[in-house]
């Protein structure tokens, strides 16, 4: 499998598919095969992603199913790819969901339905781009050309304030990324070439590294979301279609952790250790005043948003907490749990809030209405439907033997080794992510029947039950077992781990 450019064929696959999709045009016809062709180009990217994690050596901490071809040399550009513990299992996440989001919308889209899927396979090929990138200025290309999917199909297929939400989303997101280049092509003058694993080993001092490092964050902190730059999430949430909802919060929102331990942790160690208490303190705000936010919702998507932000709060709380357990621990046995607990509680967060965006689309395809009080008893008329988002809305609140335990149980734990009050501060979230979660369960789907409208509810059909059960038994598998993801990430970020603690100056 080595000989295979698998990680081009998992791009460009999909890239290639959602151009002749979008070329079929918008006849009734090239509707019904441009659904057919994109589902199953998914399921083929999907399948070909399953020799990536079989061929990979978890026992490497190097780069693994490496590309490198010319591309712009006279700026020393490569078209460089290549994957580790870190990037592996993202890559699967992108493959797993696609398909399900256009099983999701196969019924529902009416407008151009072939140009719909066919922006999805871009965005998919574009993701796996940016996550097999080894090259800074690919990477960059790949990262905000992610923008003009996404950017069309909150436009396109939104809500009535889709065009506010769409601008907003753009803003943020491009203007983040602009400083990314500045920092980008100064590491390129510095190195002669843009190598990520070559601005790795740059030595730079603090004076440069602090620069660097608020770059990526304006960057990265952006895509997470961290509080204060979250407020075009919610926005962008309720007026996209129920597909781009999923995709945004299950991949899109990772690529700002991914940003975080690929490039600020690894290129300005020493920064990341200076401002890490800051980081700590944006992470901890996102996780408890978040939370609090979101018990205040009175639209189910805009609830699942601000979770989201509260959930991702862990994941970049376990990235930087590291830095207080390498002063008040003698070992790293704690640091290597908290960044173990960030990158899981990434992979089940894309689970969880995906399957949830699901849920709140099948009962907005029925119903028409994301308000809260236009529900009430669901479970009388929509019982498999019911006992499915219940389990989901179990796993949020991060019930134990569920994926939305194990992240952030080894946070808390390497938290603890740092101190005992950071810890107890990001346990609140289990306390409030119940609260949240129970009392939308309790208000949506409990009780007596609410209006004629949930009366008239038809409980969910196969096609509908297939994507969610099949989400259910991941997230419980992986909560149960999560070794095998374990151990594909240890021996990366053990070797991440070395690497930062060797200071640069």
């Amino acid at each position: 499998m080595t000989s295979i450019p698998l990680l081009s064929v998992l791009i460009w696959l999909p890239i290639a598919t959602g151009i002749f999709v979008y070329a079929l045009g918008t006849t009734e016809r090239a509707a019904h095969w441009g659904k057919v062709i994109a589902l199953s180009a998914s399921v083929a990217t999907l399948l070909l992603s399953v020799p990536l994690y079989v061929n990979f050596d978890p026992n490497i901490s190097s780069m693994q199913f490496v590309e490198r071809l010319p591309w712009i040399e006279r700026f020393s550009a490569y078209y460089y790819l290549g994957v580790d513990g870190i990037s592996v299992p993202l890559i699967l996440l992108t493959t797993f969901l696609t398909p399900f989001i256009i099983i999701a919308g196969w019924e529902v889209i009416k407008l151009r339905p072939a140009q719909y899927f066919s922006a999805f396979l871009l965005l998919e090929g574009l993701m796996i781009g940016v996550f097999s990138s080894l090259d800074g200025l690919l990477f960059y290309v790949f990262w905000e050309s992610m923008l003009i999917p996404m950017f069309i199909i909150i436009g396109v297929w939104g809500g009535a304030n889709r065009v506010y939400a769409t601008v907003k989303f753009f803003l943020y997101t491009f203007l983040g990324s602009v400083f990314m280049l500045i920092a980008l092509i100064y590491m390129y003058l510095q190195v002669g070439a843009y190598s990520i694993l070559d601005f790795h080993q740059l030595p730079l001092n603090l004076a440069e590294q602090i620069p660097i490092f608020m770059a990526f964050f304006l960057a990265f902190a952006v895509k997470v979301p961290m509080w204060p730059v979250h407020t075009w999430l919610p926005d962008a949430h309720v007026e996209a279609p129920t597909g781009g909802s999923v995709i945004l919060a299950a991949v899109l929102l990772k690529m700002g952790g991914y940003g975080f331990i690929r490039f600020s942790l690894p290129i300005a160690p020493d920064a990341s250790q200076a401002l890490a208490g800051m980081m700590v303190a944006l992470s901890l705000i996102a996780i408890i005043y978040i939370a609090f936010v979101a018990l205040a919702q009175k639209d189910m998507k805009k609830l699942i948003a601000y979770s989201s932000i509260a959930h991702m709060g862990f994941v970049t709380l376990g990235f930087f907490v590291i830095f207080f357990i390498a002063v008040n621990s003698s070992g790293i046995e704690g640091a290597s749990l908290a960044l173990q607990g960030g990158m899981i509680q990434m992979i089940s967060h894309g689970l969880i809030s995906g399957a949830l965006f699901l849920c709140v689309g099948v009962m907005y395809d029925r119903l028409h209405s994301r308000e809260i009080d236009a529900y009430g008893g669901v479970a009388n008329t929509m019982p498999k439907f019911a006992a499915l988002m219940v389990f989901f809305a179990l796993a949020n609140a991060g019930l134990p033997g569920t994926s939305g335990f194990v992240g952030e149980f080894l946070v808390i734990v390497g938290s603890f080794q740092a101190s005992f009050w950071l810890a107890f501060l990001a346990a609140t979230t289990l306390i409030m992510g119940a609260a949240y979660t129970l009392w939308l369960i309790k208000r949506v789907i409990f009780g007596e029947v609410g209006n004629e409208g949930v009366a008239s509810l038809k409980d969910i059909d196969r096609r509908e039950f297939f994507m969610l059960a099949v989400l259910a038994f991941s997230i419980l598998i992986l909560g149960v077992w999560p070794a095998p993801l374990m151990e594909l990430m240890e021996p990366t970020l053990g070797a991440l781990l070395e690497h930062i603690s060797q200071s640069k100056l």
